[in-house]
């Protein structure tokens, strides 16, 4: 019974719950009560009208806002100017366009002259400007101003011939820099049961670039019953394709004008072994009878050397090379009973320090 009086209590409370209702969204019913909220009023799409410009305002239309100078730049997003990545182009207003402002290399030429290169001498800072100067004369010195030598001996071998077996050398000292030189050259060749042909040039040799020099000095031949003196022109260097080529003309005391041109290459086929084919022309103003030489081509020499390097300063080989006369000169050997010419087995040994 009890039971029973319950349940009919409790479903008479829900039937007369009051409802809950939200009307603040109804723009016309009233606040029931004091702690609703209150309306919030729409913005009028007139207060937030951007204002039209007088060009606007006097024909009547309304445009769009222009692009003013902190107008975003498309090349540039904002975070990448923010983190350094790009900078962003100023803008003008022209006309109502937007016009980009030239600058870095869009400016036009001019004549400017270059910024001076900051010197970064902060060591003077703690050591002083006297101290560091020495400090400095010493570093060129030693890293590219310094005076270095060397001795190379390119050729010292032994030609063997059918009957006429001999020898030959060419080398060379210089002393200097990277631009003043002095350079002292010496080749000859002769034969083990006959005399030798020598001579010594002394040059003063100017570097013109990065890969030649100019040369001039005096040559002396000492060669039996001629000897001559000769002024002395020419110019080494590193041709392209690593070609090492030389040449010189001779002026000599008796007026008699000779020339000189050669060169070679080193084709390496390991680190050690390295084939070299060689080349020398030697010419003639004149015919000179008194040394049995004719004018134009005199003679030429093609070589072909296969040198083993045990190290770099040292340098065993063997080759064959080939001579040959022309012209005048090989009547006159023809005249004596000389060879004008023919191949030789050589083997010798090249050397530097």
């Amino acid at each position: 019974m009890i039971a029973l009086l319950l349940a009919a209590a409790a479903m008479s409370g829900i039937g007369t719950a009051p409802q809950s209702m939200d009307h603040a969204h109804h723009a016309n019913a009233p606040s029931t009560s004091a702690n609703a909220p209150a309306a919030v009023p729409k913005p009028d799409p007139a207060a937030t009208k951007p204002e039209a410009s007088p060009a606007a305002q006097k024909d009547g239309h309304h445009h769009a806002p222009v692009a003013t100078s902190s107008a975003a730049d498309p090349s540039c997003p904002p975070e990448h100017a923010a983190m350094g990545h790009c900078r962003p182009k100023a803008a003008d207003t022209v006309s109502g366009k937007a016009e980009t402002r030239p600058e870095g290399t869009a400016l036009q030429a001019g004549n400017a002259p270059a910024p001076a290169a900051a010197v970064a001498n902060y060591a003077d800072r703690v050591w002083g400007t006297d101290a560091m100067a020495a400090a400095r004369k010493t570093m060129r010195q030693e890293h590219g101003g310094m005076t270095v030598s060397q001795v190379m001996l390119d050729l010292a071998e032994v030609q063997v011939r059918n009957g006429a077996d001999g020898y030959r050398w060419e080398g060379a000292f210089w002393y200097g820099g990277d631009i003043d030189r002095l350079t002292i050259k010496t080749e000859g060749e002769g034969s083990f049961n006959g005399s030798a042909d020598a001579e010594v040039q002394a040059l003063y040799s100017r570097a013109i670039g990065p890969y030649f020099n100019m040369q001039a000095g005096l040559r002396q031949d000492f060669t039996p019953g001629s000897d001559r003196t000769y002024a002395t022109v020419g110019f080494e260097g590193l041709a392209p394709y690593w070609f090492d080529i030389e040449g010189a003309v001779f002026l000599s005391d008796q007026g008699d004008v000779f020339g000189r041109l050669e060169g070679y290459y080193d084709q390496r086929i390991t680190q050690r072994l390295v084939l070299q084919p060689r080349a020398e022309l030697n010419l003639s103003a004149q015919d000179v009878a008194s040394r049995r030489i004719g004018s134009g081509v005199t003679d030429a020499e093609l070589g072909l050397r296969l040198r083993y390097e045990i190290v770099r300063e040292l340098a065993p080989y063997v080759g064959v090379s080939w001579e040959r006369r022309f012209g005048s000169t090989a009547r006159y050997a023809r005249a004596d009973g000389d060879r004008t010419g023919g191949f030789s087995l050589v083997a010798g040994v090249r050397a530097w320090f």
